[in-house]
């Protein structure tokens, strides 16, 4: 395989800002929820470069087969792998299910890749036959794009556009309950700068009150890594909705004295008796994400309650890490329900994708 960019690429990334960003051509995008994935495709080799150098191509030979169908010859392009799940009358992303593609057995892909299809939703063009692209301005990059793939067909989509900002303020309300991660923002004149944060990204931002159950240590040493968040069902059952992290080197040291107090026995906590079949979400599950990390952790009493910022949610758990604010010495730990959660209207990702933003009907 031969192209005049050397493969692998770092993919172009996105800044964090708190608002919309507006200026002469600027366009907006969805932010999807998925693999970034550059396609590097020179007849029948086709490769699926990831962040990091990593390679994504054994894992999705669907994809694979794709892009021999459905792509030019010689083409880089660069997109999402997603996982688009049917609901009761709609459908959604589903970053879980795109999760289980990674597998080391070949037989298993091959059998995740029938029973958990991914889809592939290009939105940059990086080169084109013996074209490089990099240094033409994004209105170039994406009318030629939208030209190249005027053909495709699902599971390749072609990612919607907009240069109106309240079409991409609508975007962010309402896309979010599809299972999208935000809006993308690219000035007109952005070129295509390979690991560079160049791009805007805004994403949804909110907060909550969770129950500290535990925490895990850091790698560094006898230091507190990560707190364990709880929140409260119903039912009064306290699951595991993930953690927050990002401590300073000295918070993580005076984190150890004022949990000790706290400290108690796996036989004496709510997540103690390990999954009994009910259904509670409890920690230390192994995934095929932590490999060789520790998961151990250490039981608090649920009696410390913490304000946390959180972007979304993934089924009943935090999608990402949350952020620590501050402690809620006001609340009381049974008062840390899922009810306070904000949760986005449900939303149709085929409707996404065919850039339907005048209703969430």
């Amino acid at each position: 395989m031969t192209f005049p960019i050397a493969l692998p690429i770092e993919p172009m990334l996105a800044k964090p800002v708190a608002t919309l960003p507006v200026a002469p051509g600027m366009s907006y995008e969805p932010k999807w929820d998925g693999y970034r994935c550059v396609i590097f495709r020179d007849g029948d080799q086709v490769e699926l470069a990831s962040r990091g150098g990593k390679t994504l191509t054994r894992y999705f030979p669907e994809v694979i087969e794709q892009a021999r169908q459905q792509l030019p010859p010689r083409i880089v392009v660069d997109g999402e792998l997603v996982v688009i799940r049917a609901e009761t009358g709609r459908s959604r992303l589903d970053f879980d299910l795109l999760g289980q593609r990674i597998h080391p057995a070949a037989s298993r892909v091959r059998l995740l890749a029938e029973q958990i299809p991914a889809s592939f939703v290009a939105f940059d063009l990086l080169a084109l036959g013996d074209e490089v692209l990099l240094d033409e301005p994004f209105t170039t990059r994406r009318a030629r794009l939208a030209d190249t793939l005027a053909a495709v067909t699902a599971p390749v989509h072609l990612t919607p556009v907009t240069t109106d900002p309240d079409t991409a303020r609508r975007w962010f309300e309402i896309f979010e309950g599809a299972g999208l991660d935000g809006v993308i923002a690219k000035p007109a004149e952005l070129r295509y700068e390979p690991g560079k944060r160049t791009m805007f990204k805004v994403k949804h931002g909110r907060t909550a009150d969770v129950v500290v159950a535990g925490f895990r240590w850091h790698k560094s040493g006898p230091v507190v890594g990560s707190l364990l968040l709880g929140l409260f069902d119903d039912a009064g059952v306290l699951h595991h909705v993930g953690v927050c992290a990002s401590f300073t080197a000295a918070r993580r040291a005076e984190l150890v004295d004022e949990l000790a107090p706290l400290r108690t026995t796996a036989a004496d906590h709510p997540w103690g008796s390990g999954d009994d079949g009910s259904g509670q979400r409890i920690p230390g599950a192994p995934s095929r994400w932590s490999g060789g990390k520790n998961l151990e952790w250490q039981p608090l009493r649920p009696e410390l309650v913490a304000e946390v910022a959180y972007d979304a949610m993934e089924g009943d758990r935090f999608r990402h890490t949350a952020r620590f604010q501050r402690w809620r010495t006001d609340r009381e730990p049974a008062s840390c329900r899922y009810d306070q959660l904000d949760r986005p209207v449900r939303f149709d990702v085929d409707r996404v994708l065919a850039g339907d933003p005048t209703s969430t009907r």
